[in-house]
């Protein structure tokens, strides 16, 4: 019984001493954002979309700004990663149905395994959108993007209108670029 309770006991302060480092790590994240501009996850619809600037795989300057009047798919993946291998024939597809109405998906890798080993990935599996390496000030903006894939919808004025952190469904992700294209 004695046994049981110490168990218990520290089992509760291990819980506490969690909940408590969480919390500060949580308020250090919001100061921070606060205090740089960035974004916090979680909290992003209605903001408007920090802007950046990119060199896309294929050399070309990438700036956000500058998609101003089309809706934005910004998807943070890499290639060692499974969920986000799994949606990116879906968003190949969904570029193609949705291109002509205005929409851009942009892709940003977390590959640290170098620009050649992405873009030949990015080859293999027919990507028809613009890939850049993330230069780690894209991400930090964005909420210092550590989960992938994670993938804002940005309208055509630029604000973000939805937000996703993992793997989603085909459906779920469609829904989003269709209230992305509608503001």
């Amino acid at each position: 019984m004695k046994k049981n309770v110490a168990i218990l006991g520290f089992a509760i302060v291990v819980i506490a001493a969690m909940l408590f480092v969480g919390s500060n790590v949580a308020r250090k994240r919001q100061a921070e954002a606060a205090r740089t501009g960035a974004l916090v996850p979680g909290q992003v619809a209605g903001k408007v979309a920090p802007d950046f600037t990119v060199k896309t795989l294929d050399g070309k300057t990438l700036k956000l700004s500058e998609l101003r009047g089309h809706a934005v798919v910004l998807n943070f993946w890499a290639t060692w990663c499974p969920p986000c291998k799994m949606e990116l024939p879906w968003f190949v597809d969904l570029q193609k149905k949705y291109g002509p109405q205005g929409l851009q998906i942009v892709g940003i890798s977390e590959d640290e395994g170098g620009k050649d080993k992405v873009a030949a990935f990015v080859k293999e599996m027919g990507v028809n959108y613009p890939i850049a390496m993330d230069d780690v000030n894209v991400s930090e903006k964005y909420g210092d993007v550590e989960d992938l894939p994670t993938t804002f919808y940005i309208d055509r004025n630029g604000k973000i209108v939805e937000f996703a952190m993992g793997l989603v469904d085909r459906s779920e992700i469609e829904d989003k670029m269709k209230a992305a294209l509608a503001n």
